[in-house]
């Protein structure tokens, strides 16, 4: 019923149509190279932050959150027959104050 596209705007410049665990894995690719990009996140102190690190950031969380959305939405069921749902409402408590 739902259709998830993906794009960066580096790797692919225009969505891609994909299923919801192939833009899983490209979004956490993603976060995972601009994490690791010293002039995105510095490491060093004194190296000041890039203009655009709240957009960055903002960009970030707004698709980590829908991932929680997706989990919540699609694999609740799952999430209760394995008994983790007090594991992955924690996990989503702490992701809200962390973006607050």
């Amino acid at each position: 019923r739902y259709e998830y596209h993906w794009a960066d705007g580096t790797n692919i410049k225009k969505p891609i149509k994909c299923s919801a665990p192939k833009y899983i894995d490209y979004l956490m690719t993603c976060v995972q190279d601009q994490l690791d990009d010293e002039t995105l996140f510095p490491s060093k102190i004194g190296v000041p932050f890039p203009k655009n690190f709240m957009s960055v950031a903002k960009t970030i969380l707004k698709r980590l959150f829908r991932v929680y959305a997706h989990i919540y939405h699609q694999h609740f069921d799952s999430v209760m027959r394995l008994q983790e749902e007090a594991h992955l409402n924690t996990s989503f408590k702490h992701f809200i104050f962390f973006v607050q």
